[in-house]
């Protein structure tokens, strides 16, 4: 059997610094893969996620899109789509150095996205796109005591003002967990037993701690995300959990009509900073858009035979 040889490229998002943010790898011309070769790539690359360009199937958009954790695929996530924008914009641009402002159409298992990136030559190429799904809340929660031990906590260092454990979903599903302090924060690990009997199955991607201790007093909100059911032990950066989130910061803190705007920070005790850029609007007591930005820099190019 012949083999392929493909170019790829890695990134690191939601970052303007090499070495932190969430890595991302890219595999360009993927169209004659297959889906159990595109996984055993996401798997050797052991990133987050891989992306997988493929042509797409209206030519009046960028790419079709096909993007895998290291256990399986999935809908849509946020530092995929991030990162592949800015990278089909480089690609395009007349110029490595020209200054560019495009609109990059991807076509994702949850829909189309367009995604607005801004290339500048002495910037840090920044992306930034409107929510596919808007977030909706979901019934199905395991009990406090559940969660907590499932990530190493105790039931006490759950939740903060009127903020308790919820679960809501806009393409991924994600349960949410208040943590009352940094301290406790630095503190959270994955009990793989308790991880077992409390979130193993429960159908959501993985379970978002967050608090509103920064590290950085810009940030409004730290977060981290564990997701060992798909081969994430921990997220550096986590886009469509963010996305996700802006149901979880209407529901409690009931923003008043108009256009908000939240940073959160994230892969902090993983040595990999991440800067998220959350904007809210509300019209009528009810979240109207979400919109999701960030950085993302080019680390390598190179090649994989298949």
């Amino acid at each position: 059997m012949p083999r392929m040889e493909l170019t790829f490229h890695t990134l690191d998002v939601f970052t303007d610094r090499l070495f932190t943010g969430n890595p991302l790898a890219v595999v360009r011309d993927a169209d004659a893969l297959t889906t159990e070769q595109m996984q055993a790539v996401a798997r050797e690359f052991n990133l987050s996620e891989t992306v997988f360009f493929q042509k797409p199937e209206n030519p009046a958009h960028t790419a079709k899109v096909r993007i895998f954790t290291p256990g399986a695929e999935i809908p849509f996530a946020g530092h995929p789509t991030i990162g592949a924008a800015i990278l089909a914009a480089r690609l395009k641009a007349p110029d490595p150095n020209s200054d560019l402002d495009c609109i990059i159409a991807l076509e994702q298992k949850i829909g189309i996205v367009r995604v607005g990136v801004r290339l500048r030559k002495d910037q840090v190429a920044y992306a930034e796109f409107d929510a596919p799904k808007l977030p909706e809340e979901e019934t199905s929660l395991p009990p406090v005591e559940m969660l907590a031990a499932a990530v190493g906590l105790l039931p006490r260092e759950i939740g903060f003002a009127n903020h308790r454990p919820t679960r809501f979903a806009a393409g991924n599903s994600f349960a949410f967990v208040p943590v009352a302090s940094l301290e406790e924060m630095g503190r959270a690990r994955v009990n793989s037993q308790h991880w077992q009997t409390a979130v193993a199955g429960q159908g959501f991607v993985g379970v978002y701690l967050y608090c509103r201790e920064t590290v950085h007093t810009t940030s409004h909100f730290h977060a981290r995300m564990f997701a060992p059911d798909v081969g994430i032990a921990e997220d550096p950066a986590t886009g469509s959990a963010a996305v996700t989130f802006a149901g979880v910061i209407q529901k409690f803190d009931a923003l008043p009509d108009g256009h908000h705007k939240r940073i959160i920070e994230q892969g902090y005790e993983m040595g990999r900073p991440s800067i998220i850029s959350l904007a809210l609007d509300v019209a009528g007591g009810r979240l109207r858009n979400v919109r999701i930005g960030g950085s993302a820099v080019c680390v390598t190019e190179g090649r994989i035979t298949i």
